[in-house]
């Protein structure tokens, strides 16, 4: 039976939302997901794509309060954090004036995120980390439910990795495309006519359910788990061991989400959102379908557990002959070996994944037989 407040995030908060932002009910199920399992959300695409304003409705929705910032090299703390408090500062005295700013905010939306400089820099890692702010004397526990953050571009440097690091979800956001755009435009339109309707749900209700998480009996799903963690690293994506146990809230919270106490496969759909770079998505999401195969159908399962595309054998021999096909035509650039190889491996990893034993043994071999054949 589904937790009713499950219920009503579905009906009054989730549904309608999607009903106003045409194209992005993967972005509104990432959001539930997140707030949920108390985890953070990068968002990765050019503006104008609705980001900040799809997480606006959706705090306002359950009445939280919401706190929003374009981050630019020049920004300074006290824009985000609150000045000092000016007359107690006369008292001797250093205090924040936090109201309106960042630490009261149960919604955090940080735009361009990889702007912030050192000076900011810090203070995010805790607010992400410890949900603290610390201001000299000053520790201010933060009652922010997830932090969400945008940008057009990944980071390069270290120090704006370790920033990175810390948003466990990270979904890549597109212009929608020309289809869609009539949807598009009578949505905006009413969107811009008609505020949200508050839904009787409110933020203390999304940490009741982020609570829940810990009671869902993850043992029916953890020895394939592993399995597949090790398989996303095999990918290249960095998936510490740290990440990998955080990771587990996802999936208790994708649960939480169907209304199950007990964690099914079908909710390893999470997992596609873990990559560290942009030519990761395609393959993770091939690796995470090929493991969601014939467990996403269910009544209890999550929408977005429905692969993206389903395993085919005979496509997947097609495409490795393909492959041997180009090899025989005579020598390859260290590039084009490169760029085989990688697809090799692509092809390798969905292969591991079909249900037919001597189907996945034979294309297993041959993609083996081609990789020595690349060096």
């Amino acid at each position: 039976m589904v937790n009713e407040a499950v219920g009503r995030l579905r009906a009054e908060v989730v549904a309608p939302i999607k009903e106003r932002f045409v194209g992005r009910d993967e972005v509104v199920d990432l959001v539930a997901l997140a707030v949920v399992s108390g985890e953070h959300l990068f968002l990765h695409g050019p503006p104008g794509t609705a980001k900040s304003a799809l997480i606006r409705d959706f705090a306002e929705a359950v009445r939280g309060r919401y706190f929003e910032y374009l981050l630019t090299r020049f920004s300074e703390p006290n824009e985000v954090f609150g000045p000092i408090d000016l007359v107690k500062l006369k008292e001797g005295t250093v205090a924040t004036v936090t109201t309106g700013m960042l630490p009261e905010a149960e919604f955090i939306f940080l735009d361009e995120l990889f702007n912030a400089n050192s000076a900011i820099l810090n203070n995010l890692l805790s607010v992400l980390n410890e949900r603290v702010y610390r201001r000299g004397a000053e520790v201010h526990r933060l009652p922010v439910l997830s932090v969400f953050s945008a940008s057009n571009h990944l980071p390069e440097e270290d120090a704006l990795r370790a920033l990175f690091d810390r948003f466990l979800l990270r979904c890549h956001v597109d212009d929608l495309k020309r289809e869609a755009m009539p949807k598009l435009l009578a949505a905006g339109w009413e969107l811009e006519r008609a505020a949200p309707v508050p839904a009787t749900l409110s933020a203390d209700d999304l940490r009741s359910l982020s609570e829940d998480i810990y009671k869902v009996d993850l043992s029916t799903v953890s020895e394939r788990y592993a399995e597949v963690i090790f398989r996303i690293r095999d990918l290249g994506v960095a998936v510490s061991d740290r990440r990998a146990v955080k990771a587990l809230k996802l999936i208790a919270g994708s649960a939480v989400l169907c209304g199950r106490s007990v964690a099914e496969l079908s909710d390893f759909w999470p997992l596609r959102y873990v990559w560290d770079r942009q030519e990761q998505i395609g393959p993770l999401a091939a690796l995470v379908d090929a493991v969601l195969e014939g467990h996403a159908d269910g009544p209890q399962a999550h929408p977005l557990a429905a692969p993206r595309g389903r395993v085919d054998g005979e496509d997947l021999a097609r495409q490795l002959n393909a492959i041997g096909s180009e090899l025989e035509q005579g020598r390859l650039s260290l590039f084009a070996a490169a760029r085989l190889r990688e697809r090799v491996g692509e092809l390798a990893d969905r292969a591991a994944w079909l249900g037919d034993e001597r189907a996945r043994d034979h294309l297993m071999g041959q993609a083996t037989k081609l990789l020595e054949r690349l060096g």
